[in-house]
């Protein structure tokens, strides 16, 4: 760390996980029975806020709601239902072992510690694993409609970085299918009296007292008030924070603003510069676009990746025989093939497109064929498979993939990094919790396709509806309300901000410098990371942010419903969060999973760990406006998995 960046940067190795001791197939059995608990009649008592309703916000009200706390759940949307986990398309991870080929607990906590480069925690990841199982059944009993084989038992097919098939799900629906299912439990809840359901409503900031989270101030975003609610904990469960690169797979709606508010009022903010890139996007259309579209990873399955020999090819891809197509990662990775981990998929996508063998009309573009699959299965049984996601292929492009290549390209898609949370899903402000996509926990530098929907399920039904109450047991409840001073100087911040924003009347909207940050980002902080590359990302989003504080323009009302200001507020926090993004990029001298520093490769362009000094999470504190984050590491330890370099060849 002796860039000039660095130098004054505040390094600490003070992070415990608070993982158990003892072996790692009987820790969360353990710490399950030696957490405190809070009686039947108490849970009454307490009240949890928790925000967002996908799957980790959805199914944490939902358990928390059934064991009998009292539930305040805050829904950007107008329903649970238009949650961003409706997009999770291909399947969801279980070491069920249905198929009876090999698969166990233990080769899921493998594959995901090794998809992730070692930069997981081994508590996290096998706690993750055992309870995949669980899952499944508790979905199922909520009527997801799972495929089956022709048995009756649940089907599976692969993802990629694993040579099993451990995949479950429903058609091309299967994010959407569960959400239903989560919908379903929660509404059960709301309906009970347990739950009570605040939609339209967007957290501008977290409320502490005495140092712990006790509340939240949010703005309606129907008719522009500032409320403030008040709990005995808080769950922010609002996903992640790829919208900070202006196009990516995430809706628009999704943003970072939750979890940077609690971020500058104390939490850590871990790994940042972890982003994903999803191999297989709908490339970019035209610089009108608002996001790209994702095709799910279920559907290299079947279909085959590939660009012409020869570079600067214009036949159309029906008219390039068998003979001058390259099928890459098939030829580069004869042991995994089209099913390699997305990082490695990317990447390898990239370096042909680079080298001037890209299709299309921006030559950005790799083709993912069906041809071969439709000729062995026949095209009713792809259709049975996957066809929800052709036909959202054909209405975006025009193009029939029955018929002709899908045309793909990488693009920003999950992020590994958030919150720092320890084994109970808590932050380093006591009392708040974070889950799901919000938080760092499971994934380390490369999230395995399927195991999203694994993590937030588990940390909504499964482990959160336990740490909480060992929190719990130690609070009296209610004995914050929001007429405690804090929610008024919260209050007033929020306020504060919006009347600051409201009073820019500059010439530029901020839609215009939200496309300048992501593209700075996309070119520097994206598939390939550099040193220099990334000192000048830092100085330009501070130009950028410069000129937002003082140019941007945006109209309306305070008082009423407003996206204009909706969107400004989002930016606002994506340059701070863009700037740490790069930091914490720059910092990591090393090449891990998504993350690959252009001097650390090798000739093949494979990523170059440095497990001495760099197998840590690394954790950012917030010293305030002006002032330099400081960063706090927590050593990662591997007793149980050997450390190796990746290898998928």
């Amino acid at each position: 760390m002796n860039a000039p960046a660095l130098r004054e940067i505040d390094v600490q190795d003070d992070l415990e996980s608070r993982v158990p001791d003892g072996p790692i197939q009987t820790k969360w059995e353990r710490h399950r029975f030696d957490m405190k608990l809070v009686n039947p009649a108490n849970k009454r008592k307490y009240t949890i806020i928790v925000v967002g309703t996908g799957l980790a916000g959805g199914s944490a009200a939902a358990s928390l709601g059934e064991l009998g706390y009292n539930v305040l759940n805050f829904c950007i949307h107008d329903s649970p239902r238009r949650a961003h986990s409706v997009a999770a398309q291909g399947g969801i991870n279980a070491a069920k072992n249905y198929t009876n080929d090999g698969d166990s607990v233990w080769r899921l906590f493998y594959d995901t510690i090794k998809g992730g480069d070692f930069r997981a925690r081994e508590g996290n990841v096998h706690r993750l694993a055992e309870l995949s199982v669980s899952i499944i059944d508790q979905c199922v009993a909520q009527g997801v409609p799972f495929a089956r084989d022709y048995g009756g038992l649940l089907a599976n097919r692969s993802f990629g970085g694993a040579q099993v098939s451990r995949t479950f799900y429903a058609r091309g629906q299967t994010g959407q299918q569960l959400l239903l299912g989560a919908y379903g439990s929660l509404m059960r809840q709301v309906n009970s009296g347990r739950v009570k359901m605040f939609p339209r409503r967007e957290m501008l900031d977290l409320v502490l007292v005495d140092g712990h989270a006790r509340g939240i101030v949010c703005r309606n975003l129907v008719d522009g008030r500032i409320e403030s609610y008040a709990a005995d904990a808080v769950v922010v469960a609002t996903g992640g924070y790829s919208t900070a690169y202006f196009l990516s797979t995430n809706a628009v709606n999704s943003n970072a603003t939750a979890i940077w508010r609690c971020h500058k009022r104390g939490a850590y903010f871990a790994n940042p510069c972890f982003m994903q890139i999803h191999p297989t996007c709908i490339p970019q259309q035209g610089e009108g676009q608002s996001k790209l579209t994702l095709m799910s990873e279920s559907l290299r399955n079947d279909g085959r990746i590939w660009v012409p020999k020869k570079a600067g090819d214009a036949r159309s891809a029906q008219e390039i025989p068998e003979d001058d197509r390259d099928y890459f990662l098939e030829r580069i990775y004869p042991a995994f093939g089209n099913l390699v981990p997305r990082d490695v998929a990317s990447r390898a996508a990239k370096r042909m497109c680079d080298e001037g063998l890209g299709v299309g009309s921006t030559k950005r573009a790799v083709y993912l064929d069906f041809a071969d699959a439709i000729g062995r299965l026949g095209e009713n049984t792809v259709r049975e498979r996957y066809g929800n996601l052709f036909d959202m292929y054909h209405e975006i492009t025009a193009e029939n993939p029955y018929r002709t290549p899908m045309q793909i390209y990488p693009a920003p898609h999950y992020t590994m990094g958030g919150l720092w949370v320890d084994y109970n899903l808590m932050s380093t402000i006591p009392g708040l919790h974070v889950i799901g996509e919000a938080n760092f926990s499971d994934h380390g530098a490369n999230r395995l396709g399927a195991s999203a929907l694994m993590q937030g399920l588990a940390d909504g039904y499964f482990i959160l509806p336990y740490t909480i109450g060992n929190y719990l047991a130690g609070v009296a409840p209610g004995k914050v309300s929001t007429d405690h001073p804090a929610f008024g100087e919260a209050e007033g911040a929020t306020r504060g901000r919006v009347a600051k924003l409201l009073s820019m009347k500059g010439k530029r909207t901020a839609r215009e410098l939200h496309w300048q940050l992501g593209r700075v980002l996309w070119d520097h902080c994206g598939m390939e990371r550099s040193g220099p590359g990334l000192l000048s990302t830092i100085e330009k989003i501070r130009e950028l942010r410069a000129e937002f504080w003082s140019n941007v323009r945006v109209e309306g009302s305070g008082e009423d419903l407003n996206q204009a200001l909706e969107y400004a507020g989002r930016v606002a926090d994506y340059f701070e969060l863009g700037e740490l993004i790069a930091l914490d990029a720059l910092a990591r001298d090393e090449s891990c999973g998504c993350h690959l520093r252009v001097e650390h490769q090798s000739p093949e362009g494979e990523p170059i760990r440095d497990d001495e000094d760099f197998a840590y999470v690394a954790a950012w504190e917030w010293k305030g406006e002006g002032s330099r984050h400081a960063l706090h590491r927590e050593r990662l330890a591997f007793d149980n998995v050997h450390l190796a370099v990746r290898n998928y060849k």
